[in-house]
């Protein structure tokens, strides 16, 4: 069995250049992996937690399941804003996915993942720095989608029917 070999705190900060330059070209992947070296050399590096989850989102598309894995990072995110803010990230990404996958009859999942970025994007608008917008650009986005592509909720939740 192969033996990972760990990284240098002194390397950090180039690690973490690398990693968001390999999330730049669409490689997803290879910064995750660099991400995971930088975390088990330091736990708490909060700016590769973050590259981290953007990089499993990243890879929505092509991934079933890592919706609960980029989840799972968000306990380790510094602050409450950052909390909601990377879960409405998760959500709106998950929904893009499925959006752009175009299963007949998705089109309600996808308001509901959006919808949820949405209530995730509202509580970190309340927490946000000063100066700092991001939370309503993304909350404008989803609003954009679910206007452009008529999104509405499902109007009943189903039901068994009945056998006779």
């Amino acid at each position: 069995m192969l033996q990972l070999k760990p990284i240098s705190r002194d390397s950090l900060p180039g690690a973490i250049e690398k990693a968001e330059r390999y999330r730049l070209i669409c490689e997803p992947a290879l910064a995750e992996s660099i991400c995971l070296d930088i975390l088990d050399a330091d736990p708490q590096n909060n700016k590769a937690t973050i590259i981290l989850l953007l990089a499993i989102t990243d890879q929505f598309s092509t991934s079933s399941g890592d919706v609960n894995r980029a989840r799972q990072l968000l306990p380790r995110l510094q602050s409450d804003y950052e909390k909601n803010y990377y879960a409405g990230i998760i959500s709106e990404r998950e929904g893009l996915a499925l959006l752009n996958q175009g299963i007949p009859g998705s089109h309600y999942a996808v308001y509901e993942w959006l919808n949820e970025a949405m209530t995730y994007f509202e509580k970190a608008e309340a927490q946000r720095p000063v100066g700092n917008d991001d939370a309503i650009l993304r909350w404008n986005t989803c609003a954009r989608l679910i206007m452009r592509h008529k999104l509405e909720p499902a109007n009943e939740k189903y039901v068994e029917p009945p056998l006779e």
